[in-house]
């Protein structure tokens, strides 16, 4: 019996960076781009934590894998050719922070010169680490989409991801306080995805396509959560379209949601139960809430598919979600993460105002029943 794969966190240390949780999440199938990337993604952590040896280590083992393991990543690739010219910019960016990296052991620790060789090293592993995510991107076989039940497809779903930034103000115009600095607005940009959470995140798409979300007021941050999405009177959710016909209106017209549950090791998404009521509890989510700012879509306790166009971030903190303890994976679909302007959620409170909601690229990856595609095109 092949031992499934436990929730995300469950060994020592919880994987915290958004960009490497979308990397992991990606439907692609070869072991050799996910060693390169172990070893990118610890570089950075290193210097980090200035543990300069350790990312000459880390370094010198992406670059062989690089070099050794070319063809066979680039076979798995859409465009073999394309893939080559990443690797080869790859290899060159990782000299460059080869270099740097020993600069900075000549230089007097704590010097102004240890830190500008170091900022530049990091600089360089952000970069390398943005082509690695284009190469691994590549690998996407064409043409694909996650399988969702054919009874789904009068609800939006996203096929691919979508990126989108939202500007949040306070009310009297005070500044957001972030560890003493203080900003005039939040600037939240999110990848929303569409191979983990198709249907979740194609409803979320469509939402903020439509304005849904501009103007309206943040309505719980609690320390746990930063939560809106239930429009003005008496709705708790999106009214304004037509309803699916798996799941029907909510009480209030609402166009209600399935839960969907895309587990490790699956083909796709299983739909109207959480990973506890199919017997699966404490395996592992494609995308799992285990960084700074995951958006989850929210419901009601008992009921998985009451949810319609709540949402909420999470304020991750590995003291509330210890490893392998992690209480929303496989209960909530989490639908994409949050890569710039987490930190701006620290001090997002109730009652501060999403100025603008938009959707600043993938949406031609969202895909609209044809009715409602013939409706919204007047």
């Amino acid at each position: 019996v092949q031992a499934k794969e436990m929730a995300s966190g469950s060994g020592s240390r919880v994987n915290k960076d958004a960009e490497s949780l979308l990397r992991y999440s990606l439907p692609i199938n070869n072991k050799e781009v996910r060693k390169v990337q172990a070893n990118i993604e610890e570089i950075r952590t290193s210097i980090a934590s200035k543990r300069t040896s350790a990312a000459l280590d880390f370094l010198s083992k992406a670059q062989k894998g690089l070099k050794s393991d070319t063809e066979k990543m680039t076979k798995s690739c859409r465009d073999p050719a394309a893939c080559k010219t990443i690797i080869g910019s790859m290899g060159e960016n990782l000299a460059t922070l080869d270099t740097s990296l020993k600069d900075s052991v000549g230089f007097l620790r704590g010097s102004d010169q240890e830190r500008n060789a170091l900022d530049t090293a990091y600089k360089t592993q952000i970069a390398v680490s943005q082509q690695l995510t284009q190469l691994e991107e590549q690998m996407i076989p064409a043409g694909y989409s996650t399988p969702v039940p054919a009874i789904y497809d009068d609800l939006p779903q996203l096929k691919g991801r979508a990126t989108v930034e939202m500007v949040i103000r306070k009310p009297d115009d005070a500044p957001f306080d972030i560890e003493g600095v203080n900003f005039k607005q939040a600037e939240i940009k999110m990848v929303i995805d569409g191979y983990s959470s198709p249907v979740t995140g194609g409803s979320f798409v469509d939402l903020v396509s439509k304005g849904f979300y501009t103007k309206m007021a943040i309505q719980r941050s609690d320390g746990f959560v930063v939560q809106t999405g239930k429009p003005d009177g008496g709705a708790d959710g999106y009214t304004g379209g037509t309803a699916g016909k798996a799941l029907g209106a909510g009480k209030k017209g609402e166009r209600l949601i399935p839960l969907e549950t895309f587990l490790v090791g699956d083909k796709g998404p299983f739909y109207e139960a959480t990973m506890e009521d199919e017997g699966r509890g404490g395996q592992a989510t494609v995308l799992p809430f285990s960084s700074y700012g995951a958006m989850g879509w929210a419901r009601e306790e008992y009921d998985p598919n009451s949810g319609s166009s709540q949402f909420f971030w999470l304020l991750f903190d590995s003291d509330l979600t210890p490893a392998g303890k992690n209480v929303l994976d496989g209960r909530y679909p989490c639908f994409g993460l949050a890569i710039e302007g987490a930190d701006f959620l620290r001090d997002t409170k109730e009652g501060d105002i999403i100025v603008s909601a938009k959707v600043t690229s993938g949406l031609e990856n969202l895909v609209l029943p044809k009715a409602k595609a013939q409706a919204t095109s007047d």
